[in-house]
């Protein structure tokens, strides 16, 4: 049995049966951490002696009788979460020292479970990327070729799924960040509607946009874990309060008559061949299993990006303007007075990307343009919205590619911060819209790299996506390929 490409599911059943222990799971993947690690560069921060000590708790747990579905299940973070005691940096130099007093709502639940954490993975800066490429601890390289990138800004979170280095990991999304590589490195990713999971002790980027999720090896363990993160959190007052349902037990229900929309925005003419075809057997695949396709539209899609890139950066500019030097963070030696300090160390501690959409945002909320930019911007993110609920008046989930083409090279477009915002195309309007969708692997380019496809549900439909995801991985083998590193 090798440890490491266990799932949640397989892994939870062997430690029930005591085919292995928790600590002998941890231990495995430590040591694939130390071999693989340096090809990668998935972690900034690995934390063996807390993980072995959580492992030895998990296994008394387990040994009294109370293993839950996550109890000693190495799992590794994004750099986003706070968690206590253990060094959060956001993929930034600016908290480049910074250990949090408190945990995250997300990490929280886990540890309640018996989670093991392996470590903090690697992000884009305060997760502004879409290709990992922006991180103040170098780039994460693509396991299936890591000549290429990750996608971002979750690209650690993906790239340690798909090297096998935790048995699964947390991301956040708040314009394709879970989906997006997801897609470029072959593994599941979903994108919780917003308010589904408490955002409490995540750095925030865009707050009205960002959004918790699980990045897995198969669709099961996703279920598995987003049910144990999902749920009503008085800490987030955007947490909404509603009923967290059986993911795991609705898989099965099949997908016979479920009536899937294909909006005609998202087959564009310059969609890669290769996604294209993926896309296409897709299709057929669905059509085998008896579902419905329906054509829809969703036609201020085209409006998406601008709109995203007016709304985000315009919150990244109020929340990141915390980082002042003042109570925690980098702070610039040898200012000559406050504003010296303020300007300096904000000039040290943050990347250039940070630095470019702080200013788009400032300037877009600055006095004289605040109508023409951000206001007009909401209005159309109401009216992306709106496309959304009149599409879900015909259809039970929405299917698209998650990006117009596979993993890129890295540096192809660090220069080129339009083609870069373009990657995000096809997932920036589920977070304006504020609802759910995921991806999984659905095919392969002609030089081996994954494909992933689109699920788009109702907001809290969940459950739907999961279904029908379930069905067309079951139909498949996209999933239990492993990049060869």
């Amino acid at each position: 049995m090798n440890i490491s490409d266990l799932t949640i599911y397989d892994l939870h059943e062997a430690l029930i049966a005591k085919r292995i222990s928790s600590v002998e799971a941890t231990s495995a993947m430590l040591e694939r951490i130390d071999a693989v690690e340096p090809q990668i560069n998935s972690f900034i921060t690995v934390t063996p002696e807390p993980a072995l000590a959580a492992a030895a708790a998990a296994d008394r747990r387990i040994a009294a009788g109370d293993c839950q579905p996550l109890t000693g299940i190495p799992l590794a973070l994004k750099d986003i979460f706070l968690t206590e005691g253990v060094r959060t940096t956001c993929g930034s130099r600016i908290l480049n020292n910074f250990v949090p007093p408190y945990s995250s709502t997300a990490w929280e639940k886990l540890v309640g479970q018996g989670s093991v954490l392996l470590g903090k993975l690697n992000q884009d800066e305060f997760a502004m990327g879409s290709s990992n490429e922006s991180s103040a601890y170098g780039s994460t390289r693509n396991p299936w070729d890591t000549a290429c990138i990750p996608g971002g800004s979750s690209g650690g979170s993906a790239a340690a799924v798909a090297a096998r280095l935790a048995t699964a990991t947390l991301g956040t999304d708040t314009g394709g960040s879970i989906r997006q590589p997801a897609s470029h490195c072959g593994c599941v990713g979903l994108k919780p509607t917003y308010g589904r999971v408490s955002r409490y002790g995540v750095i925030a980027y865009a707050s009205s946009l960002d959004q918790v999720g699980p990045l897995t090896r198969d669709v099961r363990d996703c279920a598995i874990l987003l049910g144990a993160i999902a749920g009503h959190d008085p800490l987030d007052s955007t947490s909404v309060d509603a009923p967290v349902p059986d993911y795991l037990g609705g898989l099965n229900s099949g997908v016979k008559g479920l009536r899937i929309g294909l909006p005609k925005e998202y087959f564009i003419d310059g969609l890669d061949p290769d996604v294209q075809r993926a896309m296409d057997a897709a299709i057929a695949t669905y059509q085998r299993l008896g579902a419905e396709f329906v054509n829809v539209s969703l036609p201020h899609s085209d409006y998406a990006v601008a709109t995203y890139y007016l709304v985000a950066t315009a919150e990244a500019s109020s929340n990141l303007a915390r980082y002042d030097g003042v109570r925690f963070g980098h702070r610039a030696e040898g200012a000559a007075g406050m504003l010296d300090m303020y300007t300096r160390s904000r000039s040290e501690g943050f990347g250039e990307e940070v630095k470019r959409r702080i200013m788009l945002g400032t300037y877009a909320l600055s006095s004289g343009y605040y109508d023409a930019y951000y206001v007009k911007a909401q209005k159309v993110r109401t009216l992306i919205m709106r496309d959304f609920t009149t599409a879900f008046e015909n259809v039970d989930v929405i299917l698209t590619p998650v990006a117009p083409t596979p993993a890129f090279k890295i540096g192809e477009k660090i220069n080129d911060p339009l083609q870069m915002y373009l990657s995000d195309i096809f997932t920036i309007p589920v977070n304006l819209a504020g609802t759910c969708a995921m991806s999984l692997p659905a095919g392969f380019s002609e030089e081996g790299l994954p494909i992933g496809l689109q699920l788009i549900g109702k907001p809290f439909g969940e459950e739907s996506i999961l279904r029908a995801a379930y069905a067309f991985e079951q139909a498949t083998e996209w999933h239990v390929r492993k990049a060869l590193i």
